[in-house]
C-alpha cells in the first residue's frame, strides 16, 4: 500500500514539473567593440547540447585612417550560473583585418593586420530566445594592448 501510494505522488509530482525549455545551440547576432574591432555581425554555434564549448565565425569593420573588412573567428566557453538563462562566456578570438575590402588583392596592393581579442563576458538567454552579452574585449595586436569593452545583442534559434 505504501508503494503505490508512493509511486503515485511521484507519477503526480512528475506530471507537475514543466519540462525545461530546449538549449539553442545557434546564434546570429551583432557585436560592438568586440572580436569585429568596431563592430561586426556574427554566427555562433554551441557544439554541445548544453552551455560549453563554442565557435563562432563574423564579419565586421574597422576604420582609423582607412577602411578595414574585418573577419573574426573564434572560440569560447559558456559557464552556466546559478540563476537560469545567465552564463559567464570565456573566449578568444583571431582578427585578420583587410585594408580597403581588398581581401583578395595582390600582396603589394594589401594593406592588412591581426589581432587578438580575449574575453570575458556576462551572458543572458532570454525566453524569447534573444541574447545579450556584455564584457571586457581587449584588442591585442601590432600597436599595443588596447583595452575594450563589447556588447553584442542576437538571436537564437
Amino acid at each position: 500500500m505504501i508503494k503505490t501510494l508512493l509511486i503515485a505522488c511521484l507519477l503526480c509530482i512528475g506530471f507537475q514539473m514543466k519540462a525545461q525549455p530546449r538549449f539553442q545551440r545557434n546564434d546570429i547576432y551583432v557585436e560592438a567593440f568586440g572580436a569585429g574591432l568596431f563592430g561586426s555581425v556574427n554566427y555562433e554555434r554551441q557544439l554541445s547540447k548544453m552551455p560549453g564549448l563554442g565557435v563562432r565565425v563574423g564579419v565586421g569593420f574597422y576604420t582609423e585612417n582607412n577602411f578595414y573588412l574585418t573577419i573574426p573567428v573564434g572560440l569560447h566557453y559558456i559557464f552556466a550560473l546559478h540563476r537560469p538563462g545567465t552564463f559567464i562566456d570565456v573566449g578568444i578570438a583571431y582578427t585578420q583585418a583587410f585594408g580597403d575590402g581588398r581581401v583578395f588583392a595582390n600582396k603589394e596592393q594589401r594593406d592588412k593586420f591581426n589581432s587578438t581579442v580575449p574575453s570575458l563576458a556576462y551572458r543572458i538567454h532570454t525566453k524569447n530566445n534573444l541574447m545579450l552579452r556584455f564584457g571586457f574585449t581587449p584588442v591585442i595586436n601590432y600597436s599595443g594592448f588596447h583595452p575594450s569593452l563589447g556588447i553584442s545583442l542576437g538571436k537564437r534559434f
